[in-house]
């Protein structure tokens, strides 16, 4: 069954931050299944608090997912979204 990540990015507090995790995030999903299905493009709020950007990825199956999130090349990219923004992370599995 896929699975999907979902990132919603609420409000920049660092900028320098965010380049440096662009910059490690990006290798990061070497070796993983990961196929974008979207990344920061245009988006409107239909409901609920305004967001600056999102982020789809989809994965083979929640192990896949679960394996990139924990991978040790994407913690150490995820401290600098930490203190580079405030965002709001989902694993959503999919449907068959």
């Amino acid at each position: 069954m896929p699975a999907y990540i979902i990132f919603v990015k609420n409000k920049t507090l660092d900028p320098d931050e965010l380049k440096t995790y662009s910059q490690k995030a990006a290798p990061a999903g070497a070796g993983h299944p990961i196929t974008p299905l979207a990344f920061y493009g245009p988006l409107e709020v239909l409901e609920g608090d305004d967001a600056e950007g999102v982020v789809l990825i989809s994965f083979p199956d929640k192990a896949a997912a679960r394996a990139w999130y924990d991978s040790p090349a994407y913690q150490d990219a995820k401290q600098h979204r930490l203190k580079g923004a405030d965002y709001r992370v989902i694993l959503a599995e999919g449907i068959g």
